[in-house]
């Protein structure tokens, strides 16, 4: 499971996710609000965060579709720093 900052910092770019709703791994990011600017802004800021940089290989769609997805992907990043 994840962090707390990283739920905080993901539930600020899910504005169809409201406060009691629990975030699962498996919530699909974009029908909770997710668009296309606000991954480029959540991506920027998870970076700044988490003092990591997303190579090419991990900005894909795939990676942003849920939480388990993305935090896996910024697991491995960290494990490189």
């Amino acid at each position: 499971m994840w962090d707390d900052k990283f739920e905080d910092l993901l539930r600020e770019y899910l504005p169809f996710l409201s406060a009691e709703e629990q975030l699962t791994g498996a919530t699909n990011l974009r029908d909770l609000g997710l668009d296309s600017l606000g991954t480029v802004e959540l991506l920027a800021r998870l970076e700044n965060l988490y003092d990591v940089r997303f190579v090419d290989d991990a900005l894909t769609m795939e990676n942003f579709a849920n939480p388990d997805a993305l935090w896996g992907v910024l697991g491995k990043l960290t494990a490189t720093v």
